[in-house]
């Protein structure tokens, strides 16, 4: 059993898939540090300033007692952040599609084909001629 253990961990797909994880989970790192530290800014300059996650509905307002601590806390639809997400969600697939389009054009172009030979209406039609003499 240990040795088929061993045989399906050390096969190429499962090391692939493990490369590509790992791959992946660091790609997310540097495009989500892209976006939030570099696009999001943008976005904030050019909407006045404005910090989409500070937009809510306040459904209740928060209780707070004597004390000046808060009894209840305030409930609220906090739709700037999802708003954050969308945005965040079209920066994202822009980054990934600019990678993607970058990565196929360092591609070798697929090699010309050899040349080609003649159509089935020929080879039909040069034994037709054949048949005939």
């Amino acid at each position: 059993m240990l040795k088929e253990f061993k045989n399906f961990i050390m096969t190429g797909n499962v090391i692939d898939l493990s490369v590509a994880v790992l791959l992946a989970g660091a790609m997310g790192l540097v495009v989500n540090g892209f976006v939030n530290d570099i696009m999001m800014p943008f976005v904030g300059h050019f909407s006045g300033g404005l910090d989409f996650a500070d937009m809510k509905v306040v459904l209740d307002e928060a209780v707070v007692g004597a004390d000046g601590a808060i009894t209840k806390a305030e409930n609220a639809i906090m739709y700037g952040k999802w708003i954050n997400s969308i945005i965040n969600l079209v920066i994202v697939g822009f980054v990934l599609f600019l990678i993607v389009k970058a990565y196929n054009k360092t591609k070798k172009p697929p090699a010309p084909a050899g040349p080609k030979g003649p159509s089935d209406n020929d080879l039909l039609t040069e034994i037709r001629d054949l048949l005939k003499k």
